[in-house]
């Protein structure tokens, strides 16, 4: 397992702002960021019940999916991805994370996006235990208390130097880890990857704290949009500092943090903490839709 540490950035602000990114991407190879976050009790939870399989739900692409197929693996776990669009069925193999997750053992049921809708009702569950059995339930995204918990263990007693502390949002489990832990000087923003307000209340379900804030502007059109200005400030990034960024989520929101850099949104002297929480494993199956769109692909380490 890789170390995770903190890699300052070397961008100079005329208002002597300071960067640096945590670097959780590098937390595991394959159960990386805030994944390997969120999974950690809860799969110490699902061996404390004597479960033998993980359910979870999950779209193409999604970061999720791939962790749960590798880390149920690794832990000695069958897996069973639940995945909205009954037409990927037979696209496995031009799908690097659902062909990644199969390769680590993972079954897969495909349902129509108006099934998956109902992935949080009772009778939806229900007849999923009668297909497949017992299974330990983990929610889509992976955000639940045993998840904020993992992600309360994203900043240490180092980390109160930072008066900011700024994060990606998708089902709102990273940000309620950091609220919870968060120094008493340190304002945390959260940058969320999908259009809409509902990730407030998905927030205060587990937030403790009003140390918080979302700043929604910077989701290009909405959760998987990506344009060639994003895809040309990741490349100039990874260049510039030899860190790859995903585009749905660490993508935008360092974008979003430089860009309010540069509209004094913050004090001067403010010391700023960029949360990686990985995703890289999405960078392939994106590239390939940017192929197709004749855009240029993104840049990785990988």
């Amino acid at each position: 397992m890789n170390p995770v540490f903190n890699q300052s950035l070397n961008i100079t602000f005329s208002n002597a702002i300071s960067l640096t990114i945590k670097r959780e991407d590098l937390i595991h190879p394959f159960v990386s960021g805030n994944k390997f976050r969120k999974l950690k009790y809860n799969l110490l939870e699902a061996k404390a019940q004597n479960q033998k399989t993980l359910l979870t739900f999950g779209g193409a692409f999604s970061n999720h999916i791939a962790a749960v197929a590798y880390a149920g693996k690794e832990q000695g776990f069958k897996t069973i991805g639940i995945i909205r669009g009954d037409e990927l069925a037979n696209k496995i193999e031009q799908n690097p994370t659902l062909k990644f997750a199969q390769e680590n053992g993972m079954q897969f049921e495909f349902v129509s996006r108006e099934d998956y809708r109902l992935k949080s009702d009772v009778s939806f569950i229900e007849k999923l235990k009668a297909q497949f059995g017992d299974f330990y339930l983990v929610p889509e995204g992976g955000t639940n208390e045993l998840a904020v918990k993992g992600c309360e263990e994203i900043l240490t007693t180092d980390d109160a130097v930072f008066n900011y502390v700024c994060c990606a949002v998708g089902t709102g489990g990273t940000i309620s880890g950091l609220i919870n832990s968060a120094a008493e000087n340190q304002k945390i923003l959260g940058f969320p990857a999908l259009k809409g307000d509902f990730l407030q209340d998905e927030i205060r379900i587990f937030a403790k704290k009003d140390n918080w804030n979302l700043i929604s502007d910077y989701h290009f059109g909405g959760y998987g949009k990506i344009n060639l200005e994003l895809i040309e400030f990741i490349n100039a990034f990874f260049d510039e500092n030899q860190v790859p960024l995903d585009p749905i989520y660490t993508g935008k929101m360092v974008f979003g943090v430089i860009d309010l850099i540069h509209k004094n949104y913050f004090p001067a002297h403010s010391n700023i903490l960029l949360i990686h929480t990985g995703g890289l494993q999405g960078i392939d199956g994106m590239n390939i839709k940017l192929k197709k769109k004749k855009l240029p692909i993104l840049k990785t380490n990988a």
